[in-house]
Parts: structure tokens; sequence; C-alpha cells
């Protein structure tokens, strides 16, 4: 399994973003819970996201983020996935 780190940079109104933000969060705590997501959050000083990952190929975790509510819902403006190499902490090998 390799690890990727994902930005997501959100373009929706806020209305839209608050709707959707239940079911994006319920299916983002379910793939916690299953082990493919390791952490989540938004960014502080803009409109994003950083969301980090375990699988096995770019293709794969893409495939995943496309079954995102948000994405779904036209959020995501961009979407950037970056295999990442954690060498301290937590999800280091």
């Amino acid at each position: 399994m390799n690890t990727y780190a994902v930005n997501y940079f959100y373009v929706a109104d806020s209305e839209t973003m608050d709707e959707v933000r239940p079911i994006h969060r319920a299916w983002l705590k379910k793939l916690l819970d299953d082990g493919i997501m390791l952490a989540s959050g938004p960014m502080v000083d803009n409109p994003g996201a950083l969301l980090i990952f375990k699988a096995e190929s770019v293709e794969a975790l893409a495939g995943l983020l496309d079954q995102d509510p948000f994405d779904q819902a036209g959020c995501i403006g961009e979407r950037v996935i970056n295999q990442w190499n954690p060498v301290f902490g937590p999800w280091s090998s």
C-alpha cells in the first residue's frame, strides 16, 4: 500500500457546501473506519482540504475519490493527488 496526500480546492458556494457536508463527512468517516483514509480536514485560510489515504495506486484512489459526495455535487474545482513518503510520524514505514 502507498500513502497519498490529496488536496481539494473548493469552488461551490457556502450554501451548497453546508448542504452536502454531512453526507461528505459520513462518507469520509466510513473510509477512516475501514483504514483507507488516515486523516482529513479543511484548510484554515483557503477554501480547500487536505486528506491522507492508503491505496494500491493513484488510479484506484482517484476512482474512490470520484465517489465523494463533494465531488459528485460539483463542490471540488480541482483535486491534486500526490504519492507521499512519510518518513517520521504515525504513518511512516
